[in-house]
């Protein structure tokens, strides 16, 4: 079946299935594992340490600068840049990384709640998060050849390897922060396994170079992106900060872990979305007709996925909550119920991003997701305190309403985009088939 198939459809088919693979073994483990130290940590415990997730991530996201699909991009339209696009990607990742460990850094101090203990932690788990950002571009290599095979090889052998060391952490009744350190020596060791798959692989990172001309092009097309990312980041982990501060870690314990579950199944559309990406770059050499036509496709694929996972969840969450981490956390099923629906609009704003890189309008990334910063924030303002992690769930989907769909409607170049989504929320492009 698959020899019949269109060399580029099997090629998308295969790279899916391999990324399909990483995430349901990442799934496997993490219902087993991360529910194991879920349970065991308990809901300060495991608030405190999703506490120092969110905030590392919420400053890391300016060492990324919107690189992700602007690397894919360039390296699908030019392979013979390769190496020059991806040494000075990494030089950019690598200088951005530290200025982000420094911020953090900076703000443990500000910060009154932060205890000497959390200052450590957070900065330990930044430094380690700066050696796996820089080394991300390997990744993006390898999704620009629609090749992840090598990723998810090297990704699985470390997640494996982690998740038997969180194990022997829980047999030793080892404290939180040991939990937080077995998260730090994973970002280190996908840094090095990555090394290890480029080189195996045949590319040489030796050969990488480094241009100032490159700097210049990467960051004209990236700094709306970098905008969007922090945007983006602010209102996906604000909430779990402005927990802390306003409800305590125990809180945030219940509020993540309904999010661990609604978050559990972005690596579906994510993976379609990174895998049809290339083909999405190529198809707008082939006319209007069949571009559009790609990129709709896309949107109905991830609309009727969200709506496959959200409706049953709806209904589900209390048993859904309880099956997986016990009675202390029952409190979660109200906030998985509303949280659920975010992913919907997440993954059509992924879909976006990607018309939004191809043509080279990535300014209005960022326009089109301030207004959904600046929503979650004010309502997580007025909600917390009074509905607590319910209402910092309200808040989070209508922000990601806000940003990732209605926001489209209010910029001219991007309300063709926002019809096509409109459709795909309709399922009007499953019935016009």
């Amino acid at each position: 079946m698959l020899k019949k198939m269109n060399p580029n459809l099997r090629k998308i088919i295969a790279n899916t299935t391999w990324l399909f693979g990483e995430k349901i073994l990442q799934l496997f483990l993490g219902l087993f594992v991360g529910v194991w130290v879920a349970r065991y940590l308990g809901p300060e415990n495991f608030g405190l340490y999703n506490y120092v997730i969110a905030i590392v991530s919420l400053f890391g996201v300016i060492a990324n600068l919107g690189l992700d699909q602007i690397i894919v991009r360039d390296i699908s339209r030019d392979i013979s840049q390769k190496d020059e696009t991806l040494g000075t990607s990494f030089i950019l990742r690598f200088t951005a990384s530290i200025f982000s460990t420094f911020a953090v850094i900076l703000f443990t101090f500000i910060s009154d709640n932060n205890d000497p203990q959390v200052r450590m932690l957070i900065g330990i788990f930044s430094l380690a998060m700066s050696c796996s950002r820089s080394m991300e571009i390997v990744e993006y290599w390898f999704q620009s050849q629609v090749q992840s095979k090598y990723v998810v090889v090297g990704k699985n052998i470390v997640y494996i390897t982690i998740n038997i060391i969180k194990v022997i952490a829980i047999q030793l009744q080892a404290p939180v922060s040991v939990f937080v350190l077995i998260l730090s020596l994973e970002q280190i060791l996908n840094a090095i396994g990555l090394v290890i798959v480029y080189q195996f692989s045949g590319s040489l990172i030796k050969a990488w170079r480094f241009s100032y001309n490159r700097v210049r092009s990467l960051l004209k097309d990236s700094w709306p992106l970098i905008l969007a990312n922090i945007v983006i980041i602010i209102y996906m982990r604000i909430d779990q900060i402005m927990l802390a501060q306003i409800s305590g870690a125990a809180s945030v314990g219940l509020y993540s872990a309904a999010v661990k579950i609604s978050e559990m199944w972005y690596f579906v559309p994510i993976s379609i979305i990174n895998s049809v990406y290339p083909s999405v770059v190529q198809g707008k050499e082939l006319g209007d007709r069949i571009y559009y036509g790609r990129i709709q496709k896309l949107f109905g694929v991830v609309a009727i996925i969200g709506y496959l996972v959200a409706i049953p969840v709806t209904f589900l969450s209390p048993f859904i909550v309880t099956l997986i981490y016990g009675t202390e956390y029952a409190e979660s099923a109200t906030v998985l119920t509303i949280h659920i629906w975010a992913g919907l609009f997440i993954g059509l704003g992924v879909a976006r991003t990607t018309w939004l890189t191809t043509e080279n309008l990535t300014q209005f990334a960022a326009a089109t997701t301030a207004l959904g910063a600046l929503v979650n924030i004010i309502l997580n303002s007025l909600w917390i305190e009074t509905y607590g992690g319910t209402g910092a769930a309200v808040a989070t989907v209508i922000s990601q309403i806000a940003a990732s769909y209605l926001s489209g409607l209010f910029f001219p170049p991007t309300r063709p985009i926002f019809w096509r989504q409109t459709k795909a929320i309709l399922l009007i492009s499953w019935l016009e088939r």
